[in-house]
């Protein structure tokens, strides 16, 4: 059984140099989000820790129609997790989206026009990437496909979320690789490098093409 540490985590904003591609994430003054840490030894831990329980559905899938469509007619009906998250294009714009997690697979959906933009099958899933450091990015490894790289103050929920139901459903456990520089496939034919940095106003992050 895992032992988890409960931490509290900073919401954060994003400043991007144009030039350099560099990303700053930054805490904000309010909207202070706690969260658990089950990964001991490795991630950075925070200070003021603080015990908070999942929730899964932050948004309440079923009061939204165009959710429930899409999930019926993919045959889903377990929602293991759902939440609006940062999504990093190809370009490294960042677009707001709804990831959406059942015990099949993962979900990705434009909240402003209701579309789905992506299913993966979590068979399909390979691997997490996560830095050391208390930021809040995570990429999803997909090598058959392209792999998605995100942004996200509930990232620990996630992860867990992932590695469990991908367990629940194969014969073998989701590897998470945590490392402050890794690589993953923006497009199929575009690699990128993402390079975590920890300073003093927090976590400098850069995204850099191979």
């Amino acid at each position: 059984m895992s032992r988890y540490l409960s931490n509290k985590e900073q919401k954060v904003h994003f400043d991007e140099d144009e030039v350099g591609g560099t990303l700053r994430l930054k805490p904000s003054e309010s909207n202070v989000t706690e969260d658990q840490e089950p990964f001991m030894g490795i991630k950075v831990r925070r200070k003021a820790s603080i015990h908070r329980d999942y929730v899964g559905d932050y948004i309440d899938v079923p009061s939204r129609p165009y959710l429930m469509k899409i999930l019926e007619k993919q045959g889903d009906k377990k929602v293991l997790f759902a939440d609006t998250i940062m999504k990093f294009t190809s370009t490294g714009k960042m677009k707001r989206r709804i990831l959406l997690v059942t015990d099949f697979a993962v979900y990705i959906v434009d909240p402003e026009s209701g579309a789905l933009k992506r299913r993966i099958a979590l068979a399909a899933v390979e691997k997490l990437c996560l830095s050391e450091l208390s930021d809040n990015f995570f990429a999803i490894i997909i090598p058959t496909e392209y792999d998605l790289l995100m942004a996200s103050t509930r990232k620990t929920e996630i992860v867990t979320v992932l590695v469990d139901s991908t367990k629940s459903q194969s014969d073998y456990e989701l590897d998470v690789l945590f490392s402050n520089r890794f690589e993953y496939n923006a497009t199929s034919e575009l690699a990128k490098e993402v390079q975590f940095e920890q300073v003093e106003a927090g976590v400098k992050t850069r995204i850099s093409r191979k």
